[in-house]
């Protein structure tokens, strides 16, 4: 059985919505319930296909969160967008978190450390039967940004999933329930980026699995143009549209009616995944 992510036509569209005061680009902007809530729904008329809510930072430098900080500000904007018939990701590394996220109407969990960080993380997933992204980071966000370093970024994310695909496997986890994400700008240098991103074929062959791609906004464009990060949208459209052409059959971003165009012409471009250059 196939995952219901892999690109059939368009790419999939992930809308970002940080509940957190201090994220990269919109910190602060959508800490109010009611304004999470209503930023959601927009992202949601605009073409967002899955709304993607996060209550702890994971920008580089960010620190830990409290489990019931977290929780207070993720799970009213998850019920009401729920309730309003969103579909709905939840980012993040903690199992109480992902237990309650998913009684409040969360159907992927989103976790940056792979299900690596809190030990029953895995159980709570496999017993949910959810849909969960595996990323790729080295180190943690609060440090992984310091001095990352491979001899062979490629190979080393892809010997990383598949330790995580077999230890997802073996506690229960569905394949046909798991995407994978390189882990862009997490605890990667910039050359390390643009390997990833260039290399998704090999990714997508060598696992079979839906891809997840989040380059919104992230300093790798910036170190490339010099652009802020309140700047960037032809980047991120740019390294989307890249992406979408390699393979990538989820892309993550924060400007969705801007970025819903980008992914269209891209994947139009592209083609059927079946079409795309080996």
């Amino acid at each position: 059985m196939r995952s219901r992510w892999h690109r059939h036509k368009d790419a999939w569209l992930m809308g970002v919505l940080n509940c957190t005061p201090d994220s990269f680009s919109d910190g602060g902007n959508f800490i109010d319930v009611e304004a999470a809530t209503r930023h959601g729904l927009r992202m949601r008329d605009e073409g967002a296909a899955i709304i993607d809510v996060g209550g702890e930072s994971t920008r580089p430098g960010a620190c830990a969160v409290p489990v019931q900080e977290e929780l207070d500000r993720v799970i009213p904007v998850i019920r009401n967008l729920s309730a309003a018939g969103c579909l709905i990701s939840l980012d993040t590394m903690k199992a109480e978190v992902m237990q309650q996220g998913i009684a409040a109407g969360a159907s992927l969990i989103n976790d940056v450390s792979a299900l690596t960080y809190d030990p029953e993380s895995m159980n709570v997933v496999a017993a949910a039967g959810v849909d969960v992204c595996l990323m790729h980071m080295q180190g943690s966000p609060a440090s992984m940004q310091v001095s990352p370093q491979y001899r062979n970024v490629v190979d080393e994310v892809c010997a990383y999933f598949d330790a995580r695909l077999n230890a997802c496997l073996q506690a229960g986890i569905r394949e046909a329930s798991i995407l994978i994400d390189p882990g862009i700008g997490f605890g990667k240098r910039l050359e390390d980026n643009l390997a990833l991103i260039r290399n998704i074929p090999i990714l997508k062959q060598r696992f079979d699995l839906p891809l997840l791609l989040g380059v919104s906004r992230k300093s790798f464009l910036g170190a490339i143009t010099g652009s802020d990060v309140s700047d960037r949208e032809i980047e991120t459209s740019v390294a989307g549209g890249m992406g979408i052409a390699y393979g990538a059959d989820v892309l993550r971003v924060h400007n969705v009616a801007l970025q819903m165009r980008a992914i269209q012409v891209a994947s139009a471009i592209a083609g059927e995944p079946s079409c795309m250059p080996e």
